[in-house]
């Protein structure tokens, strides 16, 4: 339709015709809205770790009061108040962000509590009129303070409420949690981690602000997911933390189990990263069906709300398990990629981040908001203790304050006299012409004059924190560690440094792909309970050298080692006196040129023990027909042939009495020497030969005779080649002390001093106690060098050899938690 450019005076309908240059407002029509995408949508602040919309959500929910103490409400209820108030953006965005909050398999700490079906990682949430939310305790650590203008507010959409522009956030939730977003020409993907060691991190950084990515990884050595899992390889991880940028692979937990008498199947009870167990079934189905996977049977999914995730994969008859798994880890998403992009907003532009920078802004935000709390505290109280000190002048002289009040016209006049008369501001005049009759007592008096030192003491901590910033930091990193106490839980996701599967493309490679190598190896456990394996030459001429690190890093001390191939079927020997079959083939495998052990797994975890009371002492090879040797706590001693055990994967090779317990476990010979060291300093050894072997269902027979009160502290075997270059090593302290307080006096014997004697008898004495000291802490007898660490396998520096077999021992400088070989 064309119009006149001049129309009559009367026409009411009047045009303005403008020409605009369509490339030039698509350009800025563009920008405007990626710019709203990026800052209002799709990517977390990097100071507390939320979207807008997350934000607003935490936020509306403690405006309506929503606390875990109180009834969850209607999900609908909160989603409507958010949009009306704070995200007019749509019911469906809110709702979405509020599940996400409310999954434990997604956010490590969960921030909303949801009551109701809020989904799987299979299928989705129920509608938000039939579930109910409030807020979880975490998110109250992330909304604390808001009252306190520790931050700023920013008016709403309409300009009829305010919001925090962001929240105080007393933990890092970015690195905590993670987040995803797409926006326009740019994505975030953040990976959860565990909040006690992100917590620990950040400490240390406050504490050492030139601190480098390796020690702040030495606190955060990788990702802890909230499905748990195991993380394999570890290099795109330090990438990631260093950029800003990498990847990594997650593999599901599997564990090999006898399904029936006769079948054996795999056992998942972790998956990878938001992979959901019909993902899984589903992708072995095609697989099975195209011919690419071999060797399964069946698939059943027993996962239920009790046991939690539990999907078993049945193995055809012949076929390998460990071939079997390492072929779903290829082809299946059983082993899983994770690509990390660090992308977060700072001071409103997105930046990619490593995990020193973003623990840099996540500090900054949180000195900010202990500062601006600190402050406004100050001013509060010195509101208070100024109306406290007009209040104590009232009382003083209540009757002429009275008398004023009465003789006067007007409240305006008693104010401007009671200011007149006894020298008070206009706050305080008001103040008192507000008292109340009751309080113009004796013990309201009392009262003031505690309220008013306890103010000024108050005003003058506060005053000491604002004027000192290190006193800032110690309460930022105070406040950090109660957070981490509070709401940190344990470690889920296992970090392995083993090479992740490679995806074969040609199908005719699925046969080739189940012939696992067989090849040699060496299985190391490590005192402090780690244990990995390194692959040797196919056929090693003579002995074998392994080397240790150049510098000597952690769980260096080695408990026990066993030449085997990476296939064969070998044995862990608990203190229950249980031995479970296992393979090494899944175990991390080490450099022969520099084994650091701190990269194996924790055996425990590996072999999945039910109590964290039950402790593997020992590895043993089951191929050879050589006799185990064990000792008891209580001074049982025990030959078992590993030609006598079941064909079970695991059972019981001693029948302990009630309140005994497995102290130590050697596979050898006759020729072998046996050795009990008991807590009252007295050393037993005799020949293997005086003890006949036994079935596994067997008791034992008497090893040491103990005193009252003593029990042995240490069990093992000394061949008899070995003997000259073998060491004792005893640790003294006094029983009333605390374990893992007293470091104790040490010294270390040669094995040739101490004679022999026969078995059941009470030994010769080990070492002389110094005054204070009634009791053996540790023992240890093996080839020398002994290497001592601490809890976290550290080495700990022991006393020279060659003292007397009854000497005494020389002081530690700290305490030893246990002692090993060397690797070499």
């Amino acid at each position: 339709m064309t119009r006149a450019k001049n129309p009559p005076a009367d026409d009411p309908i009047v045009e303005r015709i403008e020409d605009v240059d369509v490339a030039t407002e698509m350009q800025g029509s563009f920008l405007e809205y990626a710019y709203s995408v990026i800052y209002s949508r799709a990517l977390p602040d990097a100071r507390d770790g939320l979207k807008p919309v997350q934000r607003r959500i935490l936020f509306g929910m403690s405006e309506m009061g929503l606390r875990p103490d109180r009834g969850h409400v209607k999900s609908s209820r909160v989603v409507g108040d958010v949009m009306g108030k704070y995200h007019p953006h749509g019911d469906t965005a809110i709702y979405d962000a509020l599940v996400r909050m409310a999954q434990p398999f997604t956010l490590r700490v969960p921030l909303i509590d949801g009551h109701g079906n809020f989904g799987s990682l299979d299928d989705g949430p129920a509608a938000p009129r039939y579930t109910e939310a409030r807020l979880a305790a975490p998110a109250l650590a992330m909304t604390d303070g808001l009252d306190e203008d520790v931050v700023d507010f920013v008016p709403n959409y309409d300009n009829s409420a305010q919001q925090p522009d962001v929240l105080p956030a007393a933990y890092p939730n970015l690195l905590v949690n993670g987040a995803s977003g797409i926006a326009v020409g740019m994505a975030t993907n953040m990976v959860p981690h565990n909040l006690i060691e992100v917590v620990g991190a950040a400490r240390h950084l406050i504490a050492h602000p030139d601190a480098t990515l390796d020690e702040l990884m030495e606190f955060v050595p990788g990702p802890d997911l909230p499905s748990g899992g195991t993380i394999v390889g570890l290099a795109g991880i330090k990438d990631a933390y260093a950029t800003g940028r990498g990847s990594f692979k997650t593999r599901a937990r599997v564990s090999i189990e006898s399904v029936t008498a006769r079948k054996m199947g795999l056992v998942v009870t972790e998956l990878p990263y938001l992979v959901g167990p019909e993902k899984v079934i589903e992708k072995i189905k095609d697989g099975v069906n195209a011919k690419k996977i071999s060797g399964i049977s069946d698939v059943t999914d027993l996962t239920d709300r009790t046991n939690g995730l539990r999907l078993v994969i049945g193995i055809k008859t012949g076929f390998s398990p460990e071939a079997v798994l390492e072929q779903l880890y290829r082809l299946t998403p059983l082993e899983d990629s994770f690509n990390i992009n660090n992308v977060a907003l700072v001071g409103g532009s997105p930046e990619t981040l490593g995990l020193r920078e973003l623990l840099q802004v996540y500090l900054a935000h949180r000195i900010s908001v202990v500062t601006r709390r600190s402050q406004f505290r100050l001013a509060r109280r010195h509101e208070r203790l100024h109306l406290v000190e007009g209040l104590l002048i009232a009382i003083l002289d209540i009757d002429e304050v009275i008398q004023v009040i009465r003789t006067s016209d007007e409240a305006d006049q008693a104010r401007t006299r009671l200011m007149d008369v006894f020298d008070l501001t206009q706050v305080q005049a008001e103040y008192i012409l507000e008292l109340r009759l009751r309080r113009l007592t004796k013990f309201s008096r009392i009262e003031l004059e505690t309220e008013r030192d306890r103010l000024r003491a108050e005003i003058e901590e506060l005053e000491e924190i604002l004027a000192n910033r290190h006193r800032i930091e110690a309460l930022v990193s105070d406040e950090l560690a109660e957070a981490a106490e509070r709401y940190g839980t344990p470690r889920r996701t296992l970090l392995t440094d083993a090479s992740p599967s490679v995806a074969r493309a040609a199908a005719k490679h699925a046969a080739v792909a189940l012939e696992v190598a067989d090849v040699p190896c060496r299985v190391f456990l490590s005192a402090t309970g780690r244990i990995a394996r390194v692959d040797l030459p196919e056929r090693p001429e003579g002995p074998v050298t392994i080397t240790p690190p150049a510098r000597r890093s952690r769980h260096d001390a080695i408990r026990s080692s066993l030449d085997t191939t990476s296939r064969a079927e070998i044995g862990a020997l608990t203190s229950l006196g249980r031995l479970i079959r296992f393979t090494p083939v899944d175990l991390p495998m080490l450099p022969p040129t520099s084994v650091q052990l701190g990269a194996g797994i924790r055996v425990a975890d590996y072999l999945a023990l039910p109590s964290k009371d039950e402790k593997v002492l020992a590895l043993v090879s089951l191929d050879a027909d050589r006799s185990i040797a064990l000792g008891t706590k209580l001074g049982i001693v025990k030959r078992v042939s590993t030609g006598a055990f079941p064909n079970r994967p695991e059972f019981e090779v001693i029948g302990l009495k009630a309140g005994d317990e497995v102290v130590g476990a050697v596979q050898g010979d006759e020729a072998d020497e046996l050795v009990f060291v008991a807590s009252d300093a007295q050393l037993l050894r005799f020949p293997a030969a005086s003890v006949r072997p036994q079935g596994c269902p067997a008791g034992g027979m008497a090893g040491i005779n103990l005193a009252g009160g003593a029990h042995v502290v240490h069990f093992t075997g000394v061949p008899a080649d070995a003997a000259a270059d073998a060491v004792v090593v005893t640790i003294a302290t006094s029983s009333e002390t605390l374990l893992g307080t007293d470091p104790g006096s040490a010294k270390v014997s040669a094995f040739t001093e101490f004679p022999a004697k026969g078995r059941a008898t009470g030994g010769v004495r080990a070492q002389r106690f110094l005054k204070g000291e009634d009791a053996l802490h540790l023992a240890w007898v093996g080839r020398s060098p002994a290497l001592a660490v601490d809890l976290d396998g550290s080495a700990r520096q022991l006393p020279d050899g060659g003292a007397r077999r009854d000497a005494s021992g020389q002081s530690l400088d700290a305490v030893v938690a246990a002692i090993g070989s060397r690797i070499g």
